[in-house]
């Protein structure tokens, strides 16, 4: 090259001493027009190949001819133009002695012809539809550098000499600078969109920005904005991009997991195998084997995700790399720097080179290391996505035994605290591998400058290490400890929210209230261990730089005297070691994290790959009209693998259009014959097919939270005259008039606002719309009054109903519906005993014979009429998936059910009265997000619950923490501006015992603060989720009915998970980093005191982009909060109601709406931690101004500033872009989870029942002694503003009554015993109780000594025992005593643990008629002077119903009995009957005297046909 350059008479390519060895550095002529000029146009041809490549894969479409393309365009042509003019010039005017102007010649045709490359690239990109160019905009950049020494030279040049000599070649340079800088300017804007492509609503504004805003995220600014403007709603986020949705994602994922889950159980069964017949393995193997199982099902999801998230992962990962190649950079030129500062002879033009340096080198970092987090925290929610998809369609096929082993509760921990521990560990999983690297580069950079005492400094590390490893691995199991009380927590108030009606009419809330408090003194209790072993780790690594530069330090100056401590060898070694603390911190947390997640892995893998429900199980075909409907060919079906079979040997077939009816005894397996027929259960052997589409009836009805119309539509379209035709055969249309909107009326979760009766009947609705071929129906009259029964006989089931023509299969207790069936099975134990019609089963004599005779002798009118009214539900086994819904189902119907008018039960929210009609029907409260920033008393509040002493001793403890750091770090200063004396420094023992004191008290200052702010948030922790409990559990029933579940769980799970958690760590990092800031402002002013002119600016500009961030960041936190909610509450009535949507073949539509909530979700979520990222980039950027300002100041003040000030100055300001960011960031967090308390809190000031007990109660002991109750001119309203739903009732009840009430839907039956039990308060007058007014007693004094038998039966997760008596208050013989009463005793007598026998959630290992006689049980047990009774028996067959009939006509002979009747028969012997219409009572008198009347009684007993 030298050789070359000569011909044209340049000097040579390099000369240090023309470079670097002056004091007016520039570089040679040759290099300038060589080097310099070159290097771009090599950039551009060697990789431009690969970049069309990589266009022409990834096309998106033909862009536009845009107005900034064509400029592009036509700058290039310029560009390339002024080259071409300048090669002709030169051979035009120097032709002659053209040899000597090769590099002049060369040089400007090389350019040009780069420039038309360019220009063909610009073109490219069109095509490809790329909008914004990286590669061009690095090529234009590289430009620019490249020209601005030229530049400088040239103007030098033309300052000196004057243009004139070669005013061409002048013009040509500085013109083609100028248009180098315009292509770099247009190149920071991106290009229009493609035409012709569909445009989102409110679209990402990332799609449209260009390459520079994309990595300076620029194009966050407009939200920013708009948030710090007004608070921001939903509607204002963007939509998600396309690559993020869950349809995109999920689609993609869906297909790899299959195959990995196919793989994984082709591998278990050849374990199975490979087993030897007829041997069994030890129990230890067998466990080894399962937990084999759950770790690699752990491994094949994690290996699913790697696949799909991988690759983008792993660009983020070189993002890093490159960040960290920047990072061990800076001390480098850190340690030039003091290099300089200690040479008295340097020139003042390397301080500022090394100054700048370090400015640039910072920026880059900061890029880089945001450009890595952003992609990381996008595949974050990517996996988050993607395994929420995952996990919510397994939902919908895991078969039953597998349902039986995960609770709803369980599955919406799989969905909200796994899925966050994944997202966790792809955020922090690079630290694993890449920190030990960076630890041995730092320790490599320290040997470098301390030689062997760099050893210590790894001894340090290496005993750092272990105690790091063992406290995480203590942690992981704490943590798995505390998840373990958590789920069991929240399970239990899941179950509370469910059953929180029976918990009122009972009085049991205080002793679930213990329960809870339990699972939370343990939760808390595992906490604060694992908090202290956190604070222990904190205080370790905080401290840890300190440690490493002691033991260092004092081996360095105590192996030689001569070993000298300078300003380089400290404040280098000190950026060494705070490099090193990023390492060593991240590494104790990516360790937890990564443990925490396999852990969360491993319990997301176990459910993925639980039995899902064989499609073979049943045989699908399409409908023929000509063969039979289903036909079973000697079936046996269990609910589980090896789980004994419920039912045997079955074999029947079911002609088209043919109406089958089952009957059977509690338990003998009814249920489970739909269930086979549905393919629900386990086929062991034989066949069952099924011709064309089914409809199933549930027994227990279930019912979205949507309008009564899309409840029976269910995914439909709607046809108006067979919409009506439907609503009448199901006799909803009176029920429409009633409710506030008709059928746009809005149901509760599970149908809290419609009654046991109504439910059943739009359950029915959904699936005589849905006109189907098969139609299943469980038992669906059993909830329904007499009368409505019959009608819906006639008109929908039987044979002139509107499914007459339509096979269907009927199980029922109701024996007058039996004639009318064209086929009967008999049912016991699991097998069909008898089969035939109505006659040929009586004309047998068999079982079925004797069971109708035993009922029907003495009155077969009145028996069939009781049968008929009843219908009677039958038992559900152990594990049927569709009734697993039942334990959330049945607690939270409304109230003590009964077919009751819906408008006497419309808790509308208090703002919804002015509203328009449009809104009447509306139920549930949407989970709102506040708006606006977090008031100020929300963190007064906080921090009064901690106390006073404790947060003004952790303030103290901070200050002293810092100032024994200050003092340590000025300390280092004036030791390394020691002077040397004979190549030694004096007193070094003296040095380094003060360091190492004022390290230690740092250490245990630092201890001390993280454990006292431990400790007092989890003070404040207690104390909230104490508060919420009292709230949530004081509420009325209005409350519950109006606030969806999954709100209440979310506060009880997420949010109170974020206070323990969150809040704290939020905490100790805002108050570490704010007295760090404030230590570094004290240096640099120490040192540079002018810097305070460029600090105070700094400030304020920092206040504004915080203040513009935390606006917008935390109203994007609540919004994300809120949006949460409906997916769990989604996730939980799916697979609640899981059945029903496999049988109407709906699973498609669901998975839709699942995607589009998570959606939702994901949409306040992605620009949330953007912010994140734009306040770091902007923040950083602001920080670097400061180390640039240090540098460039100490420089300038070179002659007066010792070398150890500057070093200390310097070596602090490089860690302030972490602080500034850091605090922001912590304290956004703070606020952010914050807004937790405040959730929490909400719950603080709505509406509260009467106090539990009134203090000083003169209430007797035995009160009520005789059970007399009086009504005087009582009246009962839903809500304010509502008309009364009773009114003017003046009854006087008198001990031992028998009373029956009756009436019509919608009368007022059960607003009676919502009254007595105070459920709802009077409206106006008065209830008596033994003379005592039961308003002025507490609730719990008046429903602890009142019974009722509620229409539900609802059983809770614990004991039998603790079922039936929760409060301990009554002996074993006792419990024992009712049980045999309640024809229990010998069932449990039985079972393995007797009384201690664990029920499962919602008691479902019990059937339905079981878990009835447990209610009885209740009630014996209690023995009240007050029984009330609301459809007890509705569960029951006829045998067992005769027997509980006389039990409570027995054990109850010497109370007053309210029943609320919808069987007529079971009254007629009751002292008196209510006869209740519209809220009033039409008539009051014994059965026979209302007969004889004549009035509605009579009317309605004519109906029943018992006259």
């Amino acid at each position: 090259m030298d050789t070359f350059c000569s011909l044209s008479g340049l000097d040579p390519l390099w000369d240090w001493n023309q470079t670097w060895y002056t004091h007016n550095p520039e570089l040679s002529n040759c290099f300038q027009n060589t080097v310099l000029v070159w290097a771009p146009c090599i950039y551009l041809w060697v990789l431009s190949p690969f970049y069309c490549l990589h266009l022409y894969c990834h096309g998106r479409g033909r862009l536009p001819l845009s107005s900034l393309c064509n400029a592009k365009l036509l700058l290039g042509f310029f560009l390339a133009s002024f080259g071409f003019v300048e090669f002709f010039y030169i051979l035009l005017e120097r032709r002659q002695e053209i040899q000597q102007h090769l590099v002049f010649l060369l040089s400007p045709i090389i350019r040009s012809l780069t420039v038309v490359l360019a220009v063909c690239v610009i073109h490219w990109e069109r095509v490809r539809g790329c909008r914004s160019s990286a590669f061009l905009f690095f090529f234009w950049l590289l430009g620019v550098v490249c020209s601005l020494i030229p530049l400088h030279a040239k103007v030098q040049l033309a300052v000196e000499q004057g243009l004139s000599p070669d005013i061409v070649r002048y013009l040509a340079f500085f013109s083609y600078f100028a248009l180098q800088l315009a292509q770099l300017f247009l190149s920071c804007f991106a290009d229009r969109a493609p035409s012709g492509k569909a445009v989102l609503k409110n679209a990402c504004p990332v799609q449209d920005a260009s390459f520079l805003s994309k990595i300076l995220f620029w194009w966050f600014t407009g939200l920013v904005f708009k948030g710090y403007r007004s608070p921001l709603q939903a509607e204002d986020l963007w939509s998600l991009r396309e690559e993020d949705t869950s349809d995109r994602i999920i689609s993609d994922l869906e297909e790899e997991w299959t195959a990995e889950r196919t793989k994984l159980q082709q591998q278990e069964n050849h374990l199975s195998t490979s087993v030897a017949l007829g041997s069994r393995l030890p129990d230890q193997a067998q466990l080894l084997r399962k937990i084999q199982k759950e770790q690699s099902s752990g491994f094949c999801l994690l290996r699913t995700l790697a696949r799909s998230f991988g690759p983008y992962f792993l660009t983020g990962t070189l993002c890093l790399m490159v960040h960290d190649a920047f990072m061990f950079s800076v001390p480098q030129v850190l340690s030039l720097l003091l290099g300089f500062m200690k040479d008295e002879d340097a020139p003042l033009w390397k301080g500022y080179f090394y100054a700048s340096l370090v400015f640039l080198l910072s920026c880059l970092q900061s890029v880089f290391n945001h450009q890595y987090t952003y992609t990381c925290f996008t595949v974050g929610m990517r996996v988050k996505t993607a395994v929420m998809g995952l996990v919510y369609r397994k939902s919908l096929v895991v078969n039953s035994a597998a349902r039986r082993t995960c609770t709803v509760g369980e599955i919406v921990n799989l969905v909200s605290a796994d899925t966050q521990k994944l997202m966790d560990f792809v955020v922090y999983f690079n630290a694993v591998w890449l920190a030990p690297i960076e630890v041995t580069l730092c320790l490599f950079f320290l040997w470098q400058l301390l030689g062997p005492s760099a050893l210590a400094g790894i001894a340090t590390v290496i005993f750092i290490f272990p105690l790091n490893g063992f406290i995480a691995r203590k942690r992981s199991k704490l943590q798995e400890i505390q998840m373990k009380y958590m789920d069991g927590r929240v399970k239990l108030m899941n179950e509370i929210l469910n059953g929180i009606k029976i918990l009122k009419f009972y009085a049991w809330e205080k002793a679930f209230l213990e329960q809870v408090l339990g699972y939370r003194e343990k939760e808390l209790k595992t906490l604060k261990k694992s908090q202290i072993l956190y604070s222990v780790s904190i205080a370790s690594f905080n401290s840890s730089s300190f440690l490493i530069a002691f033991s260092m330090f004092g081996v360095y100056v105590l192996i030689d005297d001569k070993n000298v401590l300078d300003a380089q060898k400290i404040f280098v070694s000190m950026a060494l070691i705070n490099i090193l603390k990023t390492p060593l911190s991240q590494l104790p947390f990516a360790m937890s994290t990564t443990m925490q997640a396999l852990v969360s892995l491993k319990r997301l893998g176990k459910f993925l790959c639980q039995d899902e429900i064989k499609p073979e199980n049943v045989a699908r075909e399409s409908f023929k009209s000509d063969v039979d409907g289903v036909v079973f060919d000697n079936g046996t079906f269990s609910w589980s693998k090896d789980g004994p079979p419920c039912l045997k040997r079955i074999s029947v077939k079911v002609p088209c259009g043919s109406l089958v009816a089952v009957v059977g005894h509690v338990g003998s397996g009814k249920s489970s014959l739909l269930s086979a027929i549905l393919g629900e259960t386990e086929k062991r052997s034989g066949a069952v097919s099924v011709k064309g589409s089914i409809a199933y009836v549930p027994q227990q009805a279930w019912i979205q939270n949507a309008s009564l119309q899309d409840n029976i539509l269910f995914g439909q379209e709607k046809k108006k005259s067979w919409y009506q035709r439907v609503l009448e055969a199901c006799a909803l249309l009176p029920d429409l008039d009633n409710l506030p909107a008709g059928d746009a009326t809005e149901i509760g979760e599970k149908g809290l606002n419609l009654s046991g009766g109504q439910k059943q009947r739009v359950s029915l609705a959904r699936a005589v719309h849905r006109k189907a071929d098969v139609y299943l129906l469980d038992d669906p009259l059993s909830a329904v009054d007499a009368h409505v029964g019959q009608h819906i006989f006639n008109k929908v089931i039987g044979p002139k109903g509107i499914l007459r023509d339509k096979t269907r299969v009927l199980v029922t207790h109701g024996m007058s519906f039996l004639p009318q069936a064209d086929l009967i099975l008999v049912l016991v134990d699991g097998e069909i005993s008898e089969r035939g019609s109505y006659q040929e089963l009586l004309n047998r004599n068999g079982a079925f014979a004797d069971f109708i005779h035993t009922f029907a002798s003495s009155d077969r009118k009145e028996c069939f009429s009781e049968a008929f009214q009843r219908g009677s539900r039958k038992s559900v086994r152990l594990s049927v998936t569709e009734y697993m819904r039942f334990s959330r189902d049945l607690s939270q119907e409304q109230l003590i059910g009964g077919d009751r008018n819906s408008i006497t039960i419309e808790p509308l929210p208090e703002s919804d009265e002015n509203h328009v009609p449009d809104d009447m029907g509306k139920l549930t409260t949407v989970d709102k997000a506040r708006i606006g920033r977090v008031k100020l008393e929300m963190y007064i509040e906080y921090f009064r619950t901690i106390g006073l002493p404790l947060i003004v001793s952790i303030v103290l403890l901070y200050a002293f923490q810092q100032a024994a750091s200050l003092s340590n770090n000025y300390w280092l200063s004036l030791w390394a501006d020691q002077p040397v004396i004979n190549g030694t420094q004096l007193n070094t023992d003296l040095k380094l015992g003060v360091y190492g004191a004022l390290g230690v008290a740092q250490g245990i200052a630092i201890f001390g603060t993280t454990v006292a702010i431990s400790l007092g948030c989890i003070i404040a922790s207690r104390h909230l989720h104490l508060e919420l409990l009292n709230n949530v559990l004081h509420s009325p029933m209005s409350f519950f009915e109006s606030t969806p579940s999954g709100n209440l769980l979310n506060r009880f799970a997420k949010e109170i998970d974020a206070i323990d958690n969150m809040v704290p760590d939020g905490l100790k990092m805002m108050l570490s980093y704010f007295f760090k800031l404030l230590e570094v402002c004290i240096i640099v002013l120490m040192a540079t005191p002018f810097a305070a002119v460029i600090i105070l600016p700094m400030a304020f500009l920092y206040g504004f982009i915080q203040s513009f961030y935390v606006a917008t960041s935390c109203q994007l936190r609540r919004l994300e909060s809120v949006s949460r909610s409906p997916i769990y509450t989604h996730l939980n009535e799916t697979v609640q109601g899981a059945s029903v949507i496999r049988a109407f073949n709906e699973q498609s539509r669901f998975i839709m709406g699942a995607n589009h909530k998570v959606d939702l979700n994901q949409t306040a979520y992605f620009p949330r931690f953007i912010a994140t990222r734009w306040l770091g980039v902007n923040l950083e950027f602001l920080g670097n101004g400061i180390v640039l300002a240090a540098s460039i100041l100490s420089v300038m003040a070179k002659g007066t500033l010792s070398p150890g000030m500057v070093g200390l100055a310097v070596s602090h300001s490089l860690q302030v872009t972490g602080f500034l960011s850091w605090i922001v960031r912590s304290w956004t967090d703070v606020e952010n989870n914050i807004v937790s308390v405040e959730r929490v809190k909400e719950y603080a000031d709505t509406p509260k029942e009467a106090a539990w007990s009134i203090e000083g109660s003169s209430l007797p002991p035995t009160w009520p002694q005789t059970g007399t109750i009086e009504f005087q001119d009582y009246g009962l309203q839903y809500r304010k503003g509502l008309d009364l739903a009773l009114k003017g009732i003046s009854v006087h009840i008198q001990e031992r009554e028998k009373i029956g009430i009756v009436g019509r839907t919608g009368a007022g039956k059960s607003s009676l015993a919502l009254g007595i039990f105070r459920i709802l308060e009077a409206a106006r007058g008065k209830i008596y109780i033994d003379g005592i007014n039961i308003a002025e007693i507490g609730l719990h004094d008046l429903r602890s000594r009142i019974t009722i038998i509620p229409q539900d039966p609802v059983l809770f997760s614990g004991s039998l025992r603790m079922n039936l008596d929760p409060f301990d208050a009554y002996s074993d013989e006792e419990v024992w005593n009712s049980l045999e009463l309640a024809h229990l005793k010998h069932f449990v007598s039985e079972l393995p643990d007797k009384l201690n026998h664990e029920c499962s959630e919602g008691g479902e290992n019990l059937s339905l008629g079981q878990r009835q006689l447990v209610c009885l049980a209740r009630a014996l047990l209690r023995k009240t002077k007050i029984l009330v009774l609301d459809e007890a028996t509705a569960a029951l067959d006829l045998e067992t119903d005769t027997l509980i009939q006389y039990t409570i006509r027995s054990q109850f002979e010497d109370c007053a009995v309210l029943t609320i009747a919808h069987r007529l028969n079971t009254i007629m012997d009751y002292t008196k009957v209510i006869v209740m219409d519209k809220g009033h009572i039409v008539e009051m008198d014994s059965p026979n005297n209302l007969i004889a009347k004549r009035g509605q009684f009579y009317y309605m007993c004519r109906e029943a046909g018992l006259l």
